[in-house]
């Protein structure tokens, strides 16, 4: 088993040899040509699609337990304005960068959900994201396209290339721990969204007092592997990181501060993985462990007391380290 201390050694001297932020300048497109038709942009767009994007815009979301639109309805809508791929991601990251109602294109669902809060993602991150969409065919719900031709007459015809194209034939322990975490978020963010929009916040913390668990402990199932989501802060003392989770947990949140993208860290130990990747905040997650009196409601904290006495989980801002997926698993996967 790799040392953690040298784990630590390996990632600082990666951060100190970052680049500065204040290279990138104020113009939108960064990326030249050649690099955002590239492959590794793509895929590099894919992950942070499905890791930043989806708990709000799932692609398993029912139509009427959505807090937000679908990606592929943003995908049809920004790509009606675009002359250009350059253009697509340019009013893609204009929108996040400072979301207004005067930036909505997507009058309909902006009266329905209410504008998006803004996040701190990076430009070259959006960037990706937006490359990826424009060149593949993103995931649609199974609702989508009759929802589509009841607004605009004709379905929706994504060009591009399949997603699956970005697939690797053998995939690598990371890649198997990142589908096993992947798939459980969006499971626990589909029930967890259906919850908050049939009855609001107040429900969804019973909905994760009761449900959570289980539903973790049956794609634990599915998957044939151990899956926890761990924290420094927890909430349910079933979720308390051991020592070595609090060592990576503290990784973590110095890889966040110096405004790095957080990599997988897998660990081989034997005939098992130990696969480890954080767990962020947005918006939506201060409802629930932001600062009570300010993004907690007064009723919402007197709950979360009343369901979890010894809770530690609150006083987060948008872009923390909430804690850790911790997944362990075979070899012969």
């Amino acid at each position: 088993m790799r040392s953690l201390s040298f784990l630590i050694l390996f990632v600082s001297l990666l951060l100190a040899c970052k680049k500065d932020p204040k290279a990138y300048k104020d113009d939108y497109i960064k990326l030249k040509s050649t690099e955002i038709n590239s492959e590794e942009i793509a895929a590099k767009g894919k992950i942070l699609l499905e890791n930043k994007c989806y708990l709000c815009h799932s692609p398993s979301s029912s139509q009427s337990s959505r807090i937000a639109p679908p990606m592929v309805a943003i995908k049809a809508r920004y790509l009606k304005d675009a002359q250009s791929k350059e253009d697509f991601i340019k009013d893609l990251w204009s929108f996040v960068e400072q979301p207004s109602l005067e930036k909505v294109k997507l009058e309909g669902a902006a009266k329905r959900f209410g504008l998006m809060p803004y996040q701190p993602y990076a430009q070259k991150d959006i960037e990706a994201i937006a490359s990826y969409m424009f060149d593949y065919q993103i995931e649609e719900p199974n609702w989508f396209q009759n929802h589509y031709k009841d607004k605009h007459g004709r379905t929706f015809e994504q060009d591009g290339k399949s997603a699956a194209q970005l697939a690797e034939s053998d995939q690598s322990y990371a890649q198997i721990g990142m589908s096993y975490a992947k798939s459980t978020k969006a499971t626990l963010g589909k029930n967890l969204m259906g919850a908050i929009q049939k009855e609001g916040v107040m429900h969804a913390l019973s909905f994760c007092n009761v449900q959570a668990m289980p539903l973790t402990d049956s794609m634990a199932t599915k998957h044939d592997a151990i899956i926890k989501r761990v924290s420094d802060k927890n909430r349910n003392p079933n979720n308390k990181a051991n020592a070595q989770e609090l060592d990576y947990i503290s990784l973590y949140k110095q890889i966040l501060k110096n405004g790095e993208e957080p990599e997988p860290i897998v660990v081989e130990e034997n005939k098992k993985v130990n696969f480890y990747y954080p767990i962020v905040t947005n918006g939506m997650c201060l409802k629930c462990h932001g600062t009570p009196g300010k993004e907690i409601q007064r009723d919402t904290y007197d709950k979360i007391k009343e369901l979890y006495p010894k809770d530690k989980a609150i006083g987060y801002d948008v872009n923390d380290v909430r804690g850790m997926w911790s997944i362990s698993f075979d070899k012969d996967k």
